[in-house]
């Protein structure tokens, strides 16, 4: 029985030319490779055969740098969130007030057109604080003595009359409102020219015409301007507009509700008007060229004390 080594312990060519011999036939394929480039579809074909084992191999790695990409990509959506939400919060409040600057601007350049066509001079207060009186209408502006406000001084807005100097200190001044109980003002009705006196209803913020006869000439929707008799608040000057009409036939008087027309609890800057002190009227245009021309301000403005009663409440006296 002849005896033979087993396959691995077989003894073939010498290492050296199993060397020679592959690097010989590498050589050739890629001499043949880079000249015909024939094993390009050899190439593809074992890429293509080999790409499921590849994406086997690297999907552990994938989904680890997936479940990673994704946690940070919550936390960082978490925090643009945030952000963006504190942000709107920010926008949101800078709109707010950029609108209320824009209110506040065209209401400003209203009362200074305002203080432009009033034949008198003319000083622009801010509003401090209400006054702590639940049974009065009073407020405190910024304006004193040593602006030159004086008691008894109209205080107007944009749209109409708002109250009356009453008390004045060095840097503040205290103004009773229209509406207060004890105030009360000279008008006239626009459309028929009836003049009468608008009282102060008090927290209910109106006014009313008393004491006119059950015939009177007044319509609701009329408006009622100032009449100048008081020698206190200039002609003209809007007051209220009539809402609300009570007729009794028993009765000789009708109850007149107006509503006053100037903002008294929206707008946080006024005017104090000063009588004392004339504008002269405007020059032609032929004598303003080359010329300026200056108000002079009579002295004497700026007395304090206590505004006593006014020539309107007299009158209704």
């Amino acid at each position: 029985m002849e005896y033979s080594p087993p396959p691995l312990f077989k003894q073939g060519a010498p290492a050296r030319v199993k060397v020679i011999v592959f690097a010989l036939i590498a050589i050739t394929l890629l001499v043949i490779d880079a000249r015909m480039r024939t094993l390009g579809p050899i190439r593809q074909a074992i890429g293509t055969a080999l790409y499921p084992l590849q994406v086997a191999a690297l999907w552990p790695r994938d989904a680890l740098l997936n479940v990673g990409g994704y946690f940070g990509s919550v936390s960082s959506l978490r925090q643009e969130n945030d952000a963006l939400r504190s942000q709107q919060v920010a926008n949101a409040l800078s709109l707010q007030q950029g609108q209320q600057l824009e209110a506040e601007n065209a209401y400003l350049r209203r009362l200074l057109q305002s203080s432009h066509n009033l034949p008198v001079g003319s000083v622009m207060g801010e509003i401090l604080y209400d006054t702590r009186d639940a049974f009065t209408r009073k407020i405190v502006l910024d304006r004193g003595a040593s602006h030159g406000v004086s008691p008894g001084q109209p205080v107007i807005d944009d749209l109409g009359v708002v109250g009356q100097v009453t008390r004045v200190f060095p840097f503040t001044s205290e103004v009773t409102l229209l509406t207060d109980k004890d105030q009360a003002i000279a008008v006239q009705v626009v459309r028929s020219g009836l003049r009468s006196v608008a009282y102060g209803r008090g927290q209910t913020g109106a006014l009313e015409l008393r004491f006119l006869a059950a015939d009177h000439d007044v319509q609701q929707g009329d408006v009622l301007v100032t009449s100048g008799l008081d020698g206190v608040f200039p002609p003209g000057l809007a007051v209220a507009r009539v809402t609300r009409i009570d007729s009794n036939p028993s009765n000789h008087f009708a109850l007149i509700v107006c509503q006053p027309i100037a903002g008294i609890n929206r707008n946080k800057q006024l005017l104090i008007l000063q009588p004392e002190i004339v504008r002269p009227p405007p020059p032609p245009p032929e004598e303003v060229k080359g010329k300026k021309v200056r108000a002079k301000i009579p002295r004497g403005v700026g007395a304090q004390g206590d505004a006593g009663p006014s020539a309107a409440q007299k009158e209704a006296q």
